[in-house]
């Protein structure tokens, strides 16, 4: 997605939820889209450091937490480490590999997950639903 619809798109999410794009925001933001690898806030604030010196570790959890609740990137928690963060906003499951630390996105087939919510209660309708993979790449990816 090109850098303007990208800020655009962020621009629309945040208004919609009541809030205002700020320069921060939008670097964030650009970071998660830039390398869907599902980094760390820590490892966002190392990237965003580079084109916004000032910016603090609790500004970029702050402009984290918005995209979250303003259903931009997704939240992905793996095990007890932190939370990463993933732009793919698409139905898709996670595998994390254990031995990398890496977290790689797995589509899903068509129907799965309305299967998957199938099992539940009745009564019961999920606003989300996560499936983690873990284990080891048993081949080496590229």
């Amino acid at each position: 997605m090109p850098a303007a619809e990208t800020t655009d798109a962020l621009n629309q999410r945040l208004a919609d939820s009541g809030l205002r794009s700020t320069p921060q925001r939008e670097v964030v933001y650009r970071v998660l889209i830039g390398k869907r690898d599902h980094p760390t806030a820590d490892e966002v604030f190392a990237r965003v450091k580079s084109e916004l010196p000032t910016i603090s570790l609790a500004t970029v959890y702050n402009c984290l937490e918005t995209l979250v609740q303003c259903d931009l990137v997704r939240a992905v928690n793996v095990e007890r480490g932190p939370t990463r963060y993933c732009p793919n906003l698409r139905p898709h499951a996670h595998f994390h590999d254990e031995k990398t630390g890496r977290t790689h996105d797995i589509d899903l087939p068509p129907g799965l997950l309305d299967q998957v919510k199938s099992v539940l209660p009745p009564g019961y309708d999920p606003t989300s639903v996560e499936i983690i993979f873990r284990g080891k790449a048993t081949k080496p990816s590229s």
